[in-house]
């Protein structure tokens, strides 16, 4: 699985948390009393979430330290380049303006030319049934269009969709199959989370992701990336706001994505601690997605699929951890 990076606009609205970062996290994720010196020393706890009713959902958690104050920490993730780290698997990265149009995915006109890159462009000639669009998506897909114009296009209307009503006014997956709603799908991961949506509730409810448009303004962006071999283009939203102790709760969310998931959230908590006389930062992260091929795993093969996102995200953070350790 991919691993979803981190692109964020901070605003610094107070949030009620626990004076106790430790026990705080305890409260709500799969980890209880975690030991901050052994985390400081490069440490990093992956686990299982508890399992969702929904077979297509899937989550992990981690957590870790960074010798850096949680605003330090918020600008080195904001520099975070995914593409310079080839086993990342993210091939293009785009930022986009509140009002994107086809011009701002410039880039797609001049893919990698790969196995996966190929794989889309082969699967986007035949309108496959794999890919995720909509019916009327679909229509405008003609025999000799160029492939990258008909994903230009596609792209930037539901990014202006995204703009203007959240993950909500996205048009559902139902060129074939059932129907896929991205905003229904961000809800059913949360809610079946208790615990997380508890912590997170006010945070989302002022994004975008969870709702309607929400308050928060986001970091709007673009990927075209590998998810299990085949080519994906993917747009994003990122959101940032403070807490009243000095850290910060952060959304990283893939709202569209041509095939390999439904929708991915990240989430994360960040609190100012100090170890060994150092200030510090405690993190906690959860990812949270939904793919149709999840749905299919049971026993021992969905047991692989944790460990291979969790595999993933370690690497991830690993990359970004060090970086803002700098």
């Amino acid at each position: 699985m991919k691993k979803i990076h981190f692109l964020f606009l901070v605003a610094l609205l107070p949030v009620a948390v626990l004076a106790d970062p430790v026990g705080e996290m305890a409260g709500f994720s799969v980890f209880g009393k975690v030991n901050l010196g052994e985390l400081a020393g490069g440490e990093i706890k992956t686990a299982a979430s508890p399992q969702m009713n929904t077979p297509r959902y899937l989550s992990v958690q981690s957590c870790f330290v960074v010798p850096k104050p949680p605003a330090a920490v918020v600008q080195a993730m904001k520099r975070f380049d995914p593409t310079a780290h080839r086993d990342l698997k993210v091939f293009l990265h785009g930022d986009l303006p509140a009002s994107p149009t086809a011009a701002n995915f410039a880039k797609l006109q001049r893919p990698p030319q790969n196995s996966a890159v190929q794989a889309l462009m082969t699967a986007t000639e035949k309108m496959s049934d794999h890919l995720q669009i909509s019916r009327a998506e679909a229509q405008n897909w003609a025999p000799g269009k160029s492939v990258w114009g008909f994903w230009s296009d596609l792209l930037a209307k539901r990014a202006q969709s995204f703009a203007s009503g959240g993950a909500r006014a996205e048009a559902a997956y139902d060129h074939t199959g059932a129907a896929i709603s991205p905003g229904q799908e961000f809800s059913g991961l949360v809610r079946q989370q208790g615990a997380v949506q508890k912590q997170f509730s006010s945070f989302l409810g002022s994004t975008g992701l969870v709702g309607g448009k929400g308050s928060l303004k986001p970091d709007l962006y673009w990927e075209l990336l590998e998810v299990e071999d085949d080519g994906v283009v993917t747009l994003g939203a990122s959101y940032t706001r403070g807490t009243s102790d000095g850290g910060f709760q952060m959304a990283d969310g893939l709202y569209y994505a041509s095939g390999g998931y439904y929708v991915a959230l990240t989430l994360y908590q960040l609190w100012p601690v100090e170890v060994g006389g150092k200030a510090s930062t405690l993190l906690w992260r959860g990812d949270f997605i939904s793919a149709a091929s999840l749905g299919e795993l049971h026993g021992v093969e969905r047991i692989a699929a944790e460990g291979a996102m969790k595999k993933d995200i370690s690497k991830a953070v690993s990359y970004v951890r060090n970086q803002a350790a700098r």
